[in-house]
């Protein structure tokens, strides 16, 4: 089980709320509940289905900041990539 919280500034609004379940209901096992008294997002699901940063693309796409409240989760992480140096002409 994955368990994330996110505070979202105006996530008390009831239309941002009803914007929320619209995307969050095509995402498969997430479970989900807001307080709204303190623009928090609590979820957790069975096996990673995104990355934080879908997750805050999501939050954006709504015209809210998301900030993750704790560690995030290592299964969320995003995937890293080698990077190679730069090389410049001498």
């Amino acid at each position: 089980m994955i368990e994330i919280e996110v505070y979202a500034a105006g996530i008390r609004n009831l239309e941002k709320i009803l914007e929320l379940d619209r995307e969050f209901e095509t995402i498969t096992g997430l479970h989900y509940k807001v307080d709204s008294n303190h623009d928090i997002v609590y979820m957790e699901f069975e096996s990673p289905t995104f990355t934080v940063t879908e997750l805050k693309a999501i939050f954006s796409k709504l015209g809210l900041d998301a900030k993750i409240v704790g560690n995030i989760p290592a299964e969320l992480s995003p995937k890293k990539t080698k990077t190679q140096p730069i090389k410049l002409p001498a």
